[in-house]
């Protein structure tokens, strides 16, 4: 059974930094590739990262530039942000897609079957 777990969340300032961790456990071998989405509260979840093949990524437009997503060839993904804004406030969820479709189409949280419990991110002006 895989499991998801993300860290690094936390409350900073505008044009602040922050890097979130999510590491996978039972079963990586199934992951064909690892998403970062984020909610805040009365909307949709939505997509803001995802890697596979260690190198092949998407970014949301919003972030782009800004954000960077990367593994560590083993269990673990990353989500480098930069220049934070108080837009990007939000519950950040690490999320694995385990076929081709989900892996290479848009972003969509329902094509995702496993997702960790997320982590805050607050950014204050």
């Amino acid at each position: 059974q895989v499991q998801l777990m993300e860290s690094g969340g936390g409350s900073v300032h505008a044009g602040d930094s922050l890097k979130l961790s999510c590491e996978v456990s039972g079963g990586i071998a199934s992951v064909q590739c690892l998403a970062w989405f984020r909610q805040v509260p009365g909307k949709e979840r939505e997509g803001v990262a995802r890697i596979r093949e260690h190198s092949l990524v998407l970014y949301a437009a919003a972030v782009d530039g800004r954000f960077y997503i990367s593994d560590d060839y083993d269990n673990r993904v990353y989500l480098q942000m930069n220049s934070l804004r108080p837009e990007d406030t939000a519950v950040y969820y690490c999320a694995a897609g385990l076929d081709r479709r989900t892996c290479t189409e848009e972003m969509t949280a329902h094509l995702y079957p496993l997702w960790g419990q997320g982590t805050q991110v607050t950014v204050s002006s």
